[in-house]
């Protein structure tokens, strides 16, 4: 899939605010990252990327707390929020997004299928969460959470 069309939307949109921007991912495993660092000039916008793969490293580098992540599990609505509050109170920047979920072909459990996935995104007006059901392979999986992550990027920078 070609991020290169929403990246550069992104872009310009948060450069049109003098805002940057973090990432913080599991299921997708730094592609948010790489997508919005393969295109040129992004070091004017695009800050860091926390890749948060295991439930310590969520807790570790991005403060969200154990009790929450037995009580829903990684992939919950508010395990997604707490991972964007996270990011955005650990980076110096104005804009965060966080994802978590089930890529498949493993992994899934009872209420939640392969292709289930939890999509954060936070500025310092406020975090919101959006739940997803994609359908495919773990590469197409990976790769709409991609786009729609860069979908609400642009959506949150231009409001």
């Amino acid at each position: 899939m070609d991020f290169e069309p929403a990246v550069r939307q992104l872009a310009d949109a948060l450069r049109a605010r003098g805002w940057r921007m973090a990432a913080a991912e599991s299921c997708t495993g730094g592609l948010i990252a790489a997508a919005c660092t393969a295109v040129s000039g992004s070091s004017d916008w695009f800050e860091r990327g926390f890749v948060t793969y295991s439930n310590q490293a969520k807790a570790d580098l991005l403060g969200v707390a154990e009790a929450l992540l037995d009580k829903h599990g990684a992939v919950s609505r508010e395990v997604a929020l707490a991972m964007a509050q996270g990011a955005l109170q650990r980076a110096p920047v104005q804009l965060a997004v966080a994802v978590t979920g089930i890529a498949g072909p493993g992994g899934a459990v009872p209420g939640k299928p392969v292709g289930t996935v939890w999509l954060a995104w936070a500025t310092t007006a406020g975090v919101q969460a959006e739940g997803l059901q994609l359908p495919g392979d773990r590469s197409a999986v990976r790769a709409a959470t991609v786009q729609a992550a860069l979908q609400r990027l642009i959506e949150a920078a231009r409001a």
